[in-house]
């Protein structure tokens, strides 16, 4: 929970608080259905009041991170949305430019790997799933609406690993993009610009590899989309902590 007190105040209190929370799981090692200290316990162990430490409960509670049950206090969530297995260790901090790093790089093996194999996979009825989540993307993106390109993006992700017919990648790719959501989240990557546009073209290569029965070049434009994408992440991050 250290360095939190060192970045820049232009943040929203609830967001660092939120962060800190996160930490908090993750050095205390904390699995699903643990018990988290009371509102005013955590507000003073985070030097803050409880007024923030509710706002910043709301977000996590909304990304599936924490449950609070009345009477009985708050918990670390056991929904899909948790991840916090054995088989993540609970360690994912979604400000630390490190974790986004590993988190891409764990994408981009998946996806690259989704995407050659639905080049030589994906059904008729599969191609036209992708195509639509495409044309969602770039709807949202013209018309400036975030939730419907947000949503599009996420289908677009899911309906190319379906087409994998690997339930081991699409599982792989899902969690992975849970993850990631958190960090959008709290504010990072929630609006629409120039390297959004990038992002729908980028969509679009990927949707032509894989129609057209082409895996190298499906997998290369989703590396191609992906190292883009974190490099978005890595200079927002970076703005966002030190200004």
């Amino acid at each position: 929970m250290n360095g939190s007190s060192e970045r820049r105040d232009y943040r929203p209190g609830y967001e660092i608080v939120a962060e800190r929370i996160l930490e908090y799981i993750a050095e205390a090692r904390m699995v699903a259905g643990d018990r988290l200290p009371t509102e005013i316990d955590l507000a003073q162990t985070l030097n803050t009041s409880r007024a923030v430490v509710r706002e910043a409960v709301k977000i996590l509670s909304a990304l599936g991170r924490v449950r609070a049950h009345k009477g009985r206090g708050l918990f670390v969530a056991d929904d899909e949305g948790m991840l916090i297995t054995s088989r993540w260790g609970g360690f994912f901090r979604p400000v630390d430019i490190d974790h986004v790093l590993m988190l891409f790089e764990f994408r981009r093996v998946q996806e690259m790997a989704a995407g050659s194999l639905a080049a030589t996979r994906a059904t008729p009825s599969e191609l036209r799933t992708i195509e639509v989540a495409m044309q969602q993307c770039r709807h949202g993106f013209v018309h400036g609406q975030v939730d419907v390109f947000n949503q599009a993006d996420d289908d677009f992700h899911a309906a190319v690993t379906a087409a994998s017919h690997n339930t081991f990648l699409a599982s792989a790719v899902r969690d992975a993009r849970r993850l990631q959501r958190q960090s959008s989240a709290i504010g990072i990557h929630d609006t629409l610009g120039e390297n959004t546009g990038f992002a729908v073209e980028e969509h679009e290569a990927i949707y032509r590899a894989i129609r057209d029965g082409r895996p190298e070049e499906a997998a290369e434009a989703t590396a191609a989309h992906l190292d883009r994408t974190l490099e978005d992440y890595r200079r927002e991050i970076q703005r966002r902590l030190f200004g």
